[in-house]
């Protein structure tokens, strides 16, 4: 059902692909938008290793939300670890990892607030700035899980 990289020497393993999902700051989460057309969009998330999930956040109306209300499959593409190898070439490597899974609303407001204080806790330098933004902005947004059905990365160099 889900094809592999394509070119097996750029695939990195799995292991690689989720330390990339765990360590970047922003993905691009996409959607089977309007009139079938698709929609993307950056987004701040949060990856859940033990659980293997994604998680993300945002208003409670827009495209994004009536895209994942009418189909639950997305696809979320992290990219980055950006570097250059001097002694190959000038050329710098990157890598990516896409992950197509199934997107859920999170509904129970204890399980969003905790999840919340996971995602904010990567981009708040506090705990108490979380706290904050939490209390703030907690009743004007989603919360949202992404299972990860399946998952590739690869490295290429950009030359």
């Amino acid at each position: 059902m889900f094809r592999p990289v394509r070119k097996k020497s750029n695939a990195i393993d799995d292991a690689a692909a989720r330390e990339l999902l765990a360590r970047e700051r922003r993905g691009v989460l996409a959607v089977a938008g309007d009139d079938g057309y698709p929609y993307a969009v950056p987004v701040n998330y949060f990856y859940d290793a033990d659980a293997g999930k994604i998680y993300l956040h945002g208003s409670k109306r827009g495209h994004k939300v009536d895209a994942i209300g009418r189909n639950d499959k997305v696809c979320f593409t992290v990219y980055g670890n950006e570097h250059v190898d001097q002694a190959e070439t000038w050329a710098p490597y990157m890598q990516s990892a896409v992950v197509f899974g199934r997107c859920r609303l999170i509904d129970n407001p204890e399980e969003a607030a905790a999840k919340m204080r996971q995602l904010a806790g990567k981009y708040y330098p506090n705990a108490d700035l979380v706290e904050e933004e939490i209390a703030h902005s907690l009743k004007a947004m989603y919360l949202y899980e992404i299972t990860i059905e399946h998952l590739t990365g690869k490295q290429v160099q950009e030359k």
